[in-house]
């Protein structure tokens, strides 16, 4: 029987101070897959179209590029078609979109990830450590956002301020991109009905763009072929390209990463998980325990941060437009509709958070998407969030939270602030 509370009461406030509308239909999609099975779980619900928490559905859907687009209303590019401009629907699908990603896959390798992750944040991370060994607190929701802000600063190769030294870029630089970035992902908040934005709404946007990428031509024309602005000036991307794609990347890369790092790690803290996270910590420490790790995983960790996103979500519905007239899981759906892919709903399903549940075949990397449209950085994410797990709970210490305060009206669900330190 799949509960329809599948998580904490603190994951269900921060999804109702975020969007409360949307809690209510993500939950009401969890609850929808423990009723009986009668009808098709596709539903269309007014106001919104076509729904569905069924994590096959979805795949099917996400994989379907002839009868479903990113483009069209309900999609993602539709959004950035209006911000950017026309220029978008050849790099965001078709042939231009597989050149783009066939050739910027190197950046996010397993391997080249983890070491942007190490030559970032290093530093930063060490000094988080030591503040906890010595009794101190940190505020995980600040960490994560300066942690992630970095992170899209050295990507991007964006070049320093004039006059900013060898101090580039600091906390209050990091954090600064960070909230520009959450700001023009705002304006996406009342797009849950439609994805056509008022002239007001795209006046803001623009302006935000702008704002975001005033560093990017600079970068565009310096930048080392390593880093996302020189790779897009290799692969003869022009500058307005490069700016649309490098906005895109702020936004896409920052309030997920940073929701998901410190959800996971309240998570961690609230179910107790963690204690079960650091048994096998020093379990798989210990050469005289073989056997300690779950078949087929070889680090406690990294299936700590499988099981955060698939609890947390952080991209909790994906929306596509139809395409052509298209039958799905037996409901039948027409060209110039949109459906509405309840993603937290599917993976919530699967039961409450477990520091070592095992891979669940039917969610897959449902939060990271599928298809062609696979988030490109799923591995720089997992790197990220392992990362920062690794130093909380390094040094075999459980924590507790000392205090915490969810995000209002944001289009990602995450705290404002989570402080922790030892228990």
């Amino acid at each position: 029987m799949i509960k329809t509370f599948a998580t904490t009461r603190h994951e269900l406030g921060l999804l109702y101070r975020a969007r409360p509308a949307m809690a209510g239909l993500l939950l009401l999609g969890t609850a929808a897959q423990s009723w009986s099975a009668k009808g098709s779980p596709v539903r269309k619900v007014p106001g919104i179209g076509w729904v569905t928490s069924d994590p096959v559905v979805a795949r099917t859907v996400l994989r379907d590029h002839r009868s479903f687009t990113i483009l069209g209303e309900g999609g993602v590019g539709d959004l950035w078609t209006q911000i950017l401009g026309d220029w978008v629907p050849g790099v965001f699908d078709g042939p231009g979109h597989h050149a783009l990603r066939s050739r910027s896959r190197e950046l996010f390798t397993e391997a080249g990830s983890a070491a942007l992750v190490a030559d970032t944040w290093d530093p930063v991370l060490a000094g988080a450590g030591d503040t906890l060994r010595a009794g101190g607190r940190v505020d995980v929701a600040r960490l994560a956002r300066v942690l992630v802000g970095r992170m899209m600063v050295s990507l991007l190769g964006l070049p320093a301020p004039v006059g900013a030294g060898d101090a580039w870029p600091s906390d209050e630089d990091a954090l600064d991109a960070f909230a520009t970035g959450e700001r023009l992902a705002t304006v996406a908040l009342g797009t849950a009905g439609s994805t056509r934005l008022s002239p007001g709404q795209i006046a803001t946007a623009r302006t935000i763009v702008e704002e975001l990428t005033a560093g990017v031509p600079e970068g565009w024309r310096t930048a080392p072929p390593d880093r996302l602005l020189g790779r897009c000036r290799e692969l003869g991307l022009g500058l307005q390209e490069t700016t649309g794609l490098a906005s895109l990347l702020m936004v896409a890369g920052t309030e997920t990463s940073a929701s998901a790092m410190m959800r996971t790690t309240a998570l961690l803290v609230d179910t107790g998980e963690q204690h079960k996270l650091l048994a096998r910590l020093s379990r798989a420490d210990d050469d005289a325990a073989p056997g300690s790790l779950l078949p087929g995983e070889g680090d406690p960790v990294e299936n700590a941060v499988r099981e955060g996103l698939r609890v947390t979500s952080p991209a909790s519905v994906i929306g596509r437009g139809v395409a052509q007239d298209v039958e799905v899981g037996g409901a039948r759906l027409r060209a110039g509709e949109r459906i509405m892919l309840l993603v937290w709903s599917a993976n919530a399903a699967a039961g409450p958070f477990q520091a070592d549940r095992p891979y669940v075949r039917e969610t897959r990397q449902l939060w990271f998407g599928a298809g062609r449209h696979l988030c490109l950085g799923a591995a720089l994410a997992r790197a990220e969030i392992a990362a920062l797990l690794r130093t909380l709970w390094g040094d075999g210490e459980p924590l507790r939270v000392v205090r915490r305060r969810a995000q209002r009206q944001v289009l990602i669900p995450a705290y404002s602030e989570l402080v922790v330190t030892r228990a």
